[in-house]
């Protein structure tokens, strides 16, 4: 069987369970937190390392900046055998009085984006795995976590958030920030929404938990490394129940 083109993949080399980091930087770091991880492959943004939690093998593949390549990322996954899919990243909070300790658990995305209405028309909605929602949720509340549960702006713009002022169209975006802050969203980050809407298409279980630059400053980067793996070894425990399950461990 030939390697998936990007991911330079093959069906064996990666769990069931795969956490998605968008910095490749960041693929090497999570690894530790598995027994046994061992890099199995690199090509352009993606890198993926591939161990055991729980006797139960797990893999992490960075996605890149953006949805374009996180779509790639997760249709090649899938290709390829996994099915259970967290990201695990950064964002900026959009409520004001949010802390930069505080995760944000993620159970729903904003399609600001161009790349997910390849997929589906804008109606269809971005929405988290509500057994990753529940088990990232426990994970968090097990450990004291401070997080918030709720929804993501996934947009194409870093600096579209960060800079608005220099775009040509500064209303607009600021008045669309102040919308999503009045709805209640949480976060703003640039890959969730088509994540869950590629998933939805393939059939497989997505979710995303974030540290979020609040105050200046993020604290939540190791927590939410930690959160995460927390979070796989409840999927692991709770898809170990349901008969004939295969958790990807051979």
């Amino acid at each position: 069987m030939s390697k998936e083109h990007h991911i330079q993949l093959e069906a064996g080399d990666v769990g069931r369970y795969v956490l998605m980091p968008g910095d490749p930087g960041r693929v090497e770091v999570i690894a530790k937190h598995l027994d046994n991880a061992v890099h199995v492959a690199t090509n352009r943004e993606y890198v993926t390392y591939t161990g055991y939690l729980d006797g139960v093998k797990v893999s992490v593949t960075s996605t890149g900046i953006g949805c374009p390549s996180a779509a790639i990322a997760l249709e090649e996954l899938v290709r390829v055998g996994a099915d259970t899919f967290i990201r695990v990243g950064t964002s900026g909070a959009i409520q004001p009085g949010t802390s930069s300790d505080e995760l944000a658990i993620i159970t729903g995305a904003i399609r600001d984006e161009g790349t997910s209405i390849h997929y589906m028309p804008p109606e269809f909605p971005a929405v988290a795995n509500l057994e990753i929602v529940q088990a990232l949720r426990r994970a968090a509340t097990a450990t004291k976590t401070p997080f918030r549960l709720g929804i993501t702006q996934s947009k194409d713009s870093f600096y579209g958030e960060v800079e608005p002022e220099r775009s040509a169209v500064p209303d607009r975006l600021l008045a669309r920030w102040k919308a999503w802050e009045i709805g209640g969203a949480i976060c703003s980050e640039m890959e969730s929404s088509t994540l869950f809407v590629v998933a939805s298409i393939l059939g497989v279980r997505a979710g995303g938990i974030m540290a979020m630059w609040a105050d200046g400053e993020f604290k939540g980067l190791d927590s939410v490394i930690s959160t995460a793996i927390g979070g796989v070894r409840e999927l692991i425990k709770e898809d170990s129940k349901i008969k004939g399950v295969n958790n990807g461990d051979n």
